[in-house]
């Protein structure tokens, strides 16, 4: 059985869209046939409240990154 694996579409910071925000690509890695991205979210200023830990880190499927931001 052959499997080929093709090549991400996205790569290390690129700036892409995503239902929710936009954000910069930190990493890639293939998952089951799937590449799978680290994004980190662009920040609004701080809250009053300051932050809570990575909650502006996301993992995305390739598919669910709309465009790149030029």
């Amino acid at each position: 059985m052959i499997s080929l694996v093709t090549a991400p579409k996205f790569h290390k910071d690129q700036q892409v869209t995503f239902i929710g925000g936009s954000g910069k690509i930190e990493d890639c890695f293939l998952d089951s046939g799937t590449w799978v991205y680290l994004v980190k979210m662009e920040l609004d200023t701080e809250p009053e409240m300051g932050r809570i830990g990575y909650e502006t880190t996301l993992l995305l499927h390739q598919t669910e990154i709309r465009q790149v931001i030029y």
